[in-house]
């Protein structure tokens, strides 16, 4: 049997412990052991029933997912589920902390299901582009019922113990091992029927001659775009409805196989891996640690203040915010309570969680209310003097051990950390708008950054549920300096015969949830104007729009006219026409431009920044870059990142794209990156560099 899978007997129970730290991960040698044990337990005349637990703090918490894409294993989990089904012996599924994918498919295929409090479960292969592959689409709708199975394995979202147990997914709730044994010693006892998942169709009766009954619930799943899993798992589940069970499985099974091959879900377990090594840092000491945060405080209540307020506060962090006038605390503070307030008449807060996050927020016009914080977020306005006399406070208030993080989505965290006397306690921890839902956390590293302090600023911004990226010092770091290049072409595209709906359109054609110009809307024109006189930059158009006091949704009209009332972008002839005027004057020949080349045009010199930006070591990883652009900035998720994307073009297209844009714009920034052209020459990708894949 394997070492890491245990077999052992409590009277007439026999228990199988699974072992295999940190989440028991379905790896095969925790399958061979599975099976080995089931069949040990099924030759025990003296055992009556068969408990499946597990050792840590979690069941089986899914596949080993660095299996997949390879040759698969003997016995698969497909193999496992059927040796539990063929027992003659009940066999109860003993469940804590998050049975998900593959071990919640394994708890599927048991008799019975127990769960402790708290427990949360779920299938979330979505999220990485794929479906349950070991019956999780049968077997489920029959315990559940269609519309809670759709729901489930469309979201991916994991189901509390109540609930499940409500939904019939769980049998009972009880505490730990020893009440799961009693339970399986109550089933004997009683002489429960061992009635199978697969056997049981009652629930899916009222779908079996009523199709329309089952188009109208997956509906709702179905706008999902370019998405292939989604598409395949609405099919799959409705299998189980027309279809008898072993054709289904096997169905379901060859759909799985599809999916693993199929490169949006090779992009989507890209970031999944790449994700977690983000949040590496390559040459941190290894005795160094975290400081521990008790409390935090945010400085400015401004939008991007109060979405970091409410950070710390939804992860049980208590926070102060302090602003400079009880009038500015006052508008912050009302702005969060509504926002609080919308999520809960939506449904995604009860009022006793809303109360409990708004508990912990307190504030303050008094700076020295920093005193007592263990991490303190200035989140003023994007002005080095302004940020400079926010430090110099924070300075003479913080305590010793504290750390001061910066906001700045573009400033120098150096110059800002000279204004201390503790630069090694500076660092620049970049949220995104809104902050209380964008998941990514640029987190900057000065040259004086202590590796304690590096350390504490990764660990709270996991603890607040972000996904951090280090990077180094530049300006705009890595998202904004890249982004930058995308905003001088999206408006030479204007003056070459593109117009704002058109390379908007073909922006979302490609994936991103927004185009850069209904984005620089919304975000304000101002913003950016405001920054490129600081910078001494241009932008054509934009400029010409601000000067006017076109800034975008908030005046009624930017890149695009607004309604009253409405946020939905409408096509401006005025713009047009100032659009062919600039042109003209610039003696800009206009043409007509395809979304392909549109969306080459923007992406590719990002990419070759990037690939700057990786040979200049402001990021270390292509991986770091990917989860920035996926996480902050919309990149679809199921393209991988802009680095993977290029991978999967090939290097050498990119260069040669790169070559014929720098001739025919006549800007040298387009000229492939020394990184990129070695690569490509070498016929290889950014993945070579050691990312993770």
């Amino acid at each position: 049997m394997s070492s890491l899978v245990r077999y052992r007997r409590d009277g007439n129970v026999g228990v199988i412990l699974v072992d295999n730290p940190p989440v028991n991960a379905l790896k095969n040698a925790v399958r061979v052991g599975l099976v080995d044990a089931l069949a040990q337990a099924r030759a025990d005349a003296s055992v009556d029933a068969v408990v499946i637990a597990c050792a840590g703090r979690t069941f089986i918490a899914g596949a080993d997912i660095s299996e997949f894409g390879k040759p698969a294993q003997t016995p698969t989990t497909i193999d496992v589920i059927a040796a539990i089904e063929a027992m003659p012996k009940p066999v109860i599924a003993a469940m804590q902390g998050t049975p998900l994918g593959g071990g919640l498919e394994v708890a599927l295929g048991c008799h019975f299901r127990v769960a402790a409090p708290g427990t949360r479960m779920g299938l979330p292969e979505i999220k990485l582009g794929l479906m349950p592959g070991a019956g999780g689409t049968q077997r489920l709708p029959r315990l559940v019922g269609v519309e809670k199975a759709l729901a489930m394995i469309l979201t991916g979202e994991q189901v509390p113990a109540k609930d499940a147990l409500a939904a019939g997914l769980v049998d009972e709730i009880v505490e730990g091992e020893a009440a799961a044994i009693a339970f399986a010693r109550r089933v004997v006892a009683d002489k429960r029927p061992l009635t199978l998942a697969r056997n049981n169709d009652a629930k899916l009766a009222p779908f079996k001659n009523d199709h329309a009954a089952f188009d109208a619930i997956a509906a709702k799943y179905a706008k999902r775009g370019a998405l292939h899993a989604p598409a395949a798992a609405i099919a799959a589940v409705r299998w189980s409805v027309e279809l008898p069970i072993e054709e289904a499985l096997q169905r379901e099974r060859e759909k799985f196989v599809e999916l693993v091959a199929d490169e949006q879900s090779k992009a989507q377990r890209h970031i999944f891996f790449a994700e977690r090594e983000a949040a590496k840092i390559k040459d941190l000491p290894a005795d160094v640690k975290a400081a521990e945060v008790r409390r935090a405080a945010v400085i400015g209540a401004g939008t991007m203040g109060g979405g970091i307020a409410m950070c710390f506060a939804n992860a049980g962090i208590p926070v102060t915010i302090i602003e400079a006038s009880q009038e500015a605390l006052t508008r912050g503070l009302d702005a969060i309570g509504k926002n609080y307030q919308a999520t809960v008449a939506r449904g995604g807060l009860s009022a006793e969680d809303r109360d409990r996050r708004w508990a912990l927020i307190g504030s303050s016009i008094d700076m020295a209310a920093v005193g007592d914080a263990d991490v303190i977020i200035e989140a003023v306005f994007e002005e080095m003097n302004l940020k400079a006399r926010v430090f110099a406070d924070l300075d003479r208030l913080a305590k010793p051990g504290a750390v001061l993080a910066s906001n700045t989505s573009y400033l120098d965290v150096d110059a800002i950390a000279r204004t201390t006397s503790r630069p090694e306690a500076v660092v620049g921890m970049h949220f995104f708008s809104p902050a209380n839902v964008m998941r990514l956390l640029e987190i900057v590293r000065g040259a004086a950054t202590a590796p304690a302090t590096l350390a504490t600023a990764v660990a709270v911004a996991r603890k607040i549920g972000k996904a951090p990226a280090v990077v180094g010092v530049c300006h705009g770091f890595v998202g904004n300096r890249m982004l930058r290049l995308r905003s001088v072409e999206a408006e030479r595209l204007l003056l070459e015969g593109a117009l704002p709906q058109d390379v908007d359109a073909a922006m979302t054609g490609f994936g991103f949830p927004m185009g850069p110009f209904a984005a620089s809307d919304l975000a304000g024109l101002d913003i950016g104007w405001r920054m490129r006189k600081a910078q001494g930059l241009t932008a054509a158009i934009a400029d010409q729009l601000c000067e006017r006091g076109s800034f975008g949704q908030k005046s009624g009209g930017g890149f695009y006219r607004y309604e009253a009332g409405s946020r939905a972008p409408k096509p401006d002839d005025e713009v047009e026409a100032l659009i062919v005027a600039t042109a003209q004057r610039q003696n800009v020949k206009r043409r007509s431009i395809d979304k392909d080349e549109i969306v080459e045009r923007l992406l590719f010199p990002m990419i070759n920044e990037g690939a700057r930006i990786l040979d200049e070591g402001i990021a270390a990883r292509p991986g770091d870059i990917d989860v920035i652009w996926v996480y902050g900035y919309g990149f679809p998720i199921w393209r991988g990142g802009p680095m993977h994307y290029a991978d999967a073009l090939g290097l050498a297209y990119v260069r040669d794209r790169l070559k014929a844009f720098a001739a025919q714009t006549g800007d040298e920034r387009h000229q492939p990156a020394p990184l990129l052209a070695r690569l490509a020459k070498e016929g290889k990708g950014f993945a070579s560099l050691g990312d993770a894949t």
